[in-house]
């Protein structure tokens, strides 16, 4: 399931965990903009009113964007610092291609992949505490970071030699709707961010909708094996299966990715556990999750990570392949 990271929302009181997600987001395979056509068509066959979900997403674009960003910094009302742009934040990378913006680029971290067409622009190395000089040599007029304490030091580098720096965590779906608001606004793109955050949030809504008044069954999602950590009710992958009409066995923990033992796993009995095609294939051979009744009888949802890699355009996507393993009457073709 994991090469580079956790797939999960980080914690501001972990600076390593933010490293990690980062990293993970070169496991997603998934062309942003074709993503975007695909998202009109969520869960199978459930047809909720398209308006009716049109709506909704349409409702968060009423909310004003924040004033700074997640370092507190004041945040740009205008295009005026477009010119070139430098995104060492994956996500923020992959929104820029969605929104049309991509004539921006003049570089990106080396973990931003997607979509494909990226690999054209030069790559300035890590995004968790960069290389500033490398960065400056690109000569930004602006430089988009993700919002960890790793790194500040850069964001203050960047600002000190007169780079307009904006910094920004992704750890829930409605933070990536904000940044997808706030980059429209700083790349001239407000049109193409908001039809981006209206195919979303209706995409994520229909989801919801076919699968409300479902039974919904117990899943634990592991992200790592040594130790043992799971999705927690601070990532976006808790909100994601509470839309697929599910119910995360350890919502109730605040962090997202807390660490827990099989144990307690195997005492909160839950229906299905959700893994990699990978970890699938040897998970039964381990003795100590033999204990987890999910395990035992083969309940496993296989994760597809290049739509739960981390919240994106994707995340329609993310909600609809998991409501149809979890809901397979629902899904097109059965009744």
């Amino acid at each position: 399931m994991l090469l580079y990271a956790l797939r999960l929302c980080t914690s501001a009181f972990s600076s390593g965990e933010d490293a990690r997600l980062f990293f993970h987001t070169q496991l997603r395979r998934n062309h942003a903009l074709t993503a975007m056509l695909w998202l009109a068509s969520a869960f199978g066959c459930a047809s909720p009113s398209d308006q009716r979900s049109t709506q909704i997403a349409r409702a968060s674009l009423d909310v004003a964007p924040a004033d700074t960003d997640d370092f507190g910094a004041t945040l740009p009302t205008n295009a005026d610092f477009s010119a070139r742009v430098v995104s060492l934040n994956p996500t923020a990378t992959e929104v820029i291609y969605a929104i049309g913006a991509e004539q921006h680029l003049v570089g990106r971290s080396k973990w931003d992949e997607f979509p494909v067409q990226v690999k054209s622009v030069t790559s300035l190395g890590d995004g968790i505490r960069p290389n500033v000089e490398a960065v400056l040599g690109a000569k930004p007029t602006l430089v988009i970071l993700y919002a960890t304490a790793e790194n500040r030091p850069a964001a203050t580098a960047l600002r000190a030699a007169g780079v307009r720096t904006i910094a920004l965590r992704v750890d829930h779906i409605a933070q990536f709707i904000a940044l997808t608001q706030r980059l429209g606004i700083v790349l001239g793109a407000t049109s193409r961010a908001t039809q981006v955050v209206d195919s979303v949030q209706a995409s994520l809504e229909r989801v919801r909708v076919a699968t409300r008044g479902l039974a919904a069954p117990t899943v634990v999602w592991p992200l790592w094996q040594s130790p043992v950590m799971v999705v927690g009710r601070g990532s976006y992958l808790d909100e994601i299966m509470e839309i697929a009409g599910a119910r995360n066995a350890f919502h109730e923990l605040a962090a997202p990715s807390p660490t827990v033992s099989i144990e307690e796993i195997a005492k909160r009995d839950p229906d299905f556990v959700i893994v990699s095609a990978k970890t699938a294939a040897r998970l039964k051979d381990i003795p100590a999750w033999r204990a987890v009744r999910a395990v035992r009888d083969g309940h496993l949802i296989i994760d597809d990570p290049t739509l739960s890699g981390r919240p994106s355009v994707v995340l329609g996507m993310a909600a609809n392949a998991l409501a149809q393993a979890l809901h397979p009457a629902r899904a097109c073709g059965h009744p």
